[in-house]
């Protein structure tokens, strides 16, 4: 067991020293397993002489077990030939190897009961190892999900800040303020630089508003009989000034545009006094 107490304290001297100078916590797991990768090949070397230390005990136990059945068989055939001398030699020899083979035998159990436990525990030493490769892919996992969370924090924190804000809402105004410049100066070079020829149309097809309420007024007033339905092909007949008509283009001296300027509450006063003058 002293090869693994060894190994163990070279490990946790490696993992002590890994940790006090560690930066990037993946690496150094990785690192870490390395290094106990590292370790168990040794052990499996120290475990892998023990166990031949120990078959080597194993055979010279069967050595010295099959040279004290040797000399035991020598002895009973020199007692066959009445060779007592030979035999005692024998005998003797007989002893000394089962002496021996005994206190190998002892050794032996001993150095095989050793290796097993060095066997033991170098399966346990490797399912550690193999439980650690599985945890690492979780503690790394783990890591990146607290460095993420750090890093929102500090965003959070950023932002909470309100001159974030006030310098986007500055940007804000600035661009908009832009847009309201360019569109003026698009305006203004429109104006300067336009079709005169084109404006000028505009400005006579604004003006035939007023044409299209006179012809209303001279469809009103065919209407009520005031004077004959104009022709497709003649302009509008005038009538003789004591007919008990009025001229169809001086009936009414209130242009459209002269309309447009008359209060609603004095137009409607003047409607009133007619319809009261009709009643009468």
């Amino acid at each position: 067991m002293g090869i693994f107490t060894k190994l163990s304290t070279v490990i946790k001297s490696n993992i002590n020293d890994l940790i006090s100078k560690a930066e990037n916590p993946e690496k150094m797991l990785n690192q870490i397993i390395l290094d106990m990768r590292d370790q168990l090949a040794k052990a499996k070397r120290e475990v892998a002489a023990a166990i031949a230390d120990e078959r080597k005990l194993k055979a010279q136990v069967d050595a010295e077990v099959k040279q004290q059945r040797d000399w035991q068989h020598r002895a009973m055939l020199a007692v066959k030939e009445g060779r007592d001398d030979l035999a005692k030699q024998a005998l003797l020899r007989q002893q000394e190897h089962a002496e021996r083979a005994q206190v190998l035998q002892q050794t032996w159990e001993a150095q095989a009961a050793e290796t097993e436990k060095l066997k033991g525990s170098l399966r346990q030493l490797n399912d550690k190892i193999e439980e650690a490769k599985r945890k690492r892919n979780l503690l790394v996992a783990k890591q990146k999900r607290a460095q993420a969370q750090r890093r929102i924090h500090e965003t959070m924190s950023g932002l909470s800040d309100t001159s974030a804000f006030e310098a986007f809402n500055r940007m804000a105004d600035k661009i908009e303020e832009e847009e309201r410049q360019s569109l003026a100066h698009a305006e203004v070079t429109e104006a300067l630089a336009g079709d005169t020829l084109e404006t000028e149309f505009l400005r006579l097809e604004a003006g035939s508003g007023g044409r299209d309420v006179e012809d209303q007024l001279l469809a009103l007033k065919a209407e009520m009989g005031l004077i004959a339905p104009p022709s497709a092909s003649s302009a509008p007949r005038q009538l003789e000034k004591g007919d008990g008509r009025v001229e169809d283009a001086q009936v009414d001296d209130v242009s459209e545009e002269d309309a447009e300027q008359i209060p609603e509450a004095e137009l409607i006063s003047e409607f009133d006094k007619l319809e009261e003058k009709q009643g009468n």
